[in-house]
């Protein structure tokens, strides 16, 4: 039992970590680049919204579909992913607004690199970190089960999950290093998004085994999946474009569709 419980975590801590090769990928250019950061900013948010949509709030419907019927289930998935867009729409309006009605044009911004920028780039990688967190809780969870109950089973859900963290770790580390210049502190964040994931397997088996039903799971992930669209669409894509091209942005945001969809395919 106890080598159950060491490879089943082994997993989860795998799969979890796997933000931090994101964050290293994310960390390689030496200088700003603003079209480095607007590739990246629509990169993150076709990851996080393809993901949302197609896997996520699929997933939080089955499972409510599976304890309370098709119908019950999939008004609940609904109203769970517009909770999740209003809690974190809520926390946006609560936290400081850097917005500023008289913005610089692109190039003075990036040529300054002014505190406004500094800080809203920050205030959006910290989002992120915030709501890959929470993802991950309820992922690392599963995987663990997973793990514990059936070995094979467990690995391929580990290694599904952690081709997903690569790009989601970029979502974290980018905005963070751009606006800070600092790879320590962008690293940092993006990994500990990542940590969430064997912070959910202990809780989820230490404390939440009894409780934590099918129901509970569903209402959890669509919530996630609304998380993630709003902070893609009211964060990522808006600051992208003001940094770049929006033909770049775009491109960027395909491209996180298209890998987010080979690696779900990799795994059917």
């Amino acid at each position: 039992m106890e080598n159950s419980l060491l490879f089943a975590f082994s997993l989860t801590l795998f799969a979890g970590l796997s933000t931090g090769i994101g964050s290293f990928i994310g960390l390689l250019s030496k200088k700003f680049n603003p079209k480095i950061l607007t590739i990246s900013l629509g990169f993150s948010a076709g990851v996080m919204i393809y993901v949302s949509m197609i896997e996520i709030f699929v997933k939080a419907r089955d499972s409510l579909s599976m304890s309370l019927g098709e119908k019950n289930g999939y008004m609940l998935t609904v109203v769970s992913f517009f909770i999740g867009i209003f809690v974190i729409a809520l926390i946006d309006r609560l936290i400081p607004s850097y917005e500023n009605p008289h913005e610089l044009n692109v190039a003075k911004k990036i040529a300054q690199s002014s505190e406004h920028d500094k800080a809203k780039l920050l205030r959006m990688g910290v989002f992120s970190a915030l709501a890959i967190g929470i993802h991950n809780f309820p992922e690392g969870l599963a995987t663990f089960m997973s793990g514990l109950t059936n070995p094979t089973l467990g690995i391929s859900i580990a290694l599904a999950i952690a081709i997903h963290n690569i790009p989601e770790g970029l979502a974290v580390s980018a905005p963070i290093y751009f606006a800070t210049k600092s790879r320590k502190k962008a690293f940092v964040l993006s990994f500990l998004s990542g940590l969430a994931e064997p912070v959910g397997a202990l809780i989820g088996y230490f404390i939440l085994r009894s409780i934590f039903t099918e129901t509970t799971f569903g209402v959890v992930f669509a919530a996630v999946a609304g998380i993630m669209v709003y902070i893609s669409l009211d964060e990522l894509l808006p600051t992208a474009e003001e940094y770049g091209e929006h033909h770049l942005a775009i491109g960027g945001l395909i491209s996180g569709m298209i890998i987010m969809a080979i690696s779900l395919l990799l795994f059917v």
